[in-house]
């Protein structure tokens, strides 16, 4: 009976040796799995941060592109769009019997014009009302083409009327007739406009 005892308080002993050190191992393990579902879900977490990132910059680079694209579109469209409107005046006005008359305004002159109105073989063919930009550009050298149009060779009556208001503020017009002279080819006709006064012409002609 002592011996059964003590076998049983030698082996009580022996368990109680290995219990801490089972425990401890056993400690290290959880620590060991706690430790790697930890990096784990850190790993998930970059992962879905990164994704959100990337998918929130995706648009942003697919917006640009589209943008990008759009512009390009653009840029095509008014390039094809002069090319036709090229193509359509020389279908409609040809060389040999094209007239085209252009308005300019006099060097430093200061008037304000309203508007000019063009006549040509007893029709009128143009008539343009001026904005403030439109007569800053004028005054400032621009040249515009108020008619295009086809005649026949030969001379041609042209009627010019302006309207408009001196440099000291009182209402004007002016007509002037002319003959102008259509040889083969096109003709190019310039009209320069000057305000009223004494000894000038407000309407004066010249050949391009």
């Amino acid at each position: 009976m002592f011996k059964l005892l003590k076998v049983i308080i030698l082996g009580i002993s022996a368990l109680l040796l290995i219990l801490p050190a089972y425990g401890q191992e056993a400690a290290t393990e959880q620590s060991k799995v706690a430790a790697t579902e930890q990096s784990k879900v850190a790993a998930t977490e970059q992962s879905k941060v990164a994704a959100t990132e990337q998918s929130k910059g995706a648009p942003k680079e697919q917006n640009k592109g589209l943008d990008e694209q759009v512009q390009e579109i653009k840029t095509d469209v008014l390039s094809i769009a002069a090319q036709l409107n090229q193509l359509e005046e020389k279908l409609i006005y040809p060389s040999d019997t094209q007239v085209a008359i252009f308005v300019s305004v006099a060097k430093n002159e200061k008037f304000r014009l309203d508007a000019v109105d063009i006549g040509l073989d007893g029709k009128s063919v143009a008539h343009h009302l001026y904005t403030f930009k439109e007569l800053e550009a004028l005054q400032n050298g621009g040249v515009q083409r108020i008619y295009v149009g086809n005649i026949r060779t030969g001379e041609h009556p042209l009627q010019v009327t302006v309207i408009g208001k001196s440099e000291g503020g009182s209402d004007f017009q002016r007509g002037e007739s002319f003959k102008i002279s259509k040889n083969i080819g096109p003709k190019l006709v310039g009209v320069v406009l000057a305000g009223p006064g004494i000894g000038k012409k407000s309407i004066t002609l010249k050949d391009w």
